[in-house]
């Protein structure tokens, strides 16, 4: 019977270890941060609540799907500190903002086929259209493509399901951002803009659409109380 007070002993022992450690690892590791606690009820009404009722969107993206979407990308907002990982979800939420005007629009207004045939790795169905549909607007066949490989769903086919299913529409955001976004993140937020629209906004084309991504994530990271950093535009 004296082995079990031993081998409790030693459990302690080794628990303790384990906590002393703990003050000892880096941020990333310990200053990590919710996700579901950061993107509150509140906040997600507070954007969606400002796009007018008769929006597709307010029907079609809830919190819960974007928070059954990051089940699948569970390092989302979980790189840095606890403060680079809000500004990530300020990032994130800007630009979805901007792209579907306060998640009114599930889909591109000029829509157009957006089929990119040097792009033989994903051939176009000539029946369908790669237009944007989802929180980030996901565009041309090359993305529905690889997006389509990576989640689970006939992007090339059937691209339609992305306007369909509130889930798989944050999926594609999530993954065109961790593919395409995510590596630029510690440049500052201009970064971002540029990985999502440059061609379009940036280096002067558009400063009001630019300025109006910043105004976005300023005002998210204040209302997550956390500096938004430099570099704000590009």
């Amino acid at each position: 019977m004296a082995i079990y007070p031993r081998n409790n002993y030693l459990l302690n022992l080794i628990a303790v270890a384990f906590v002393a450690a703990g003050a000892l690892l880096p941020t990333s590791v310990t200053g990590q941060v919710s996700v579901a606690d950061i993107v509150t009820q509140a906040f997600f009404d507070g954007i969606i609540n400002q796009a007018a009722a008769d929006c597709a969107g307010k029907n079609f993206y809830t919190r819960q799907s974007f928070l059954d979407a990051v089940n699948s990308y569970s390092d989302f907002g979980k790189t840095g500190s606890a403060d680079d990982s809000k500004r990530e979800i300020a990032a994130f939420f800007a630009h979805v903002t901007h792209e579907t005007g306060h998640f009114c629009y599930i889909e591109e207004i000029n829509r157009d086929t957006y089929c990119d045939t040097s792009r033989t790795d994903y051939p176009c169905n000539p029946s369908k259209q790669y237009y944007g549909r989802g929180p980030l607007q996901l565009t041309w066949n090359y993305n529905y493509g690889a997006a389509g490989n990576s989640i689970g769903f006939d992007g090339l086919n059937s691209p339609e399901s992305v306007a369909s299913d509130p889930v798989l529409a944050f999926k594609t955001a999530l993954w065109y951002w961790i593919t395409n976004v995510r590596p630029v993140i510690s440049q500052g937020f201009g970064a971002t803009i540029r990985a999502i629209n440059g061609a379009v906004e940036c280096d002067g084309k558009r400063p009001d659409l630019v300025q109006a991504r910043v105004n976005y994530y300023t005002d998210y990271c204040s209302q997550f109380g956390v500096d938004p950093g430099t570099n704000l535009s590009c």
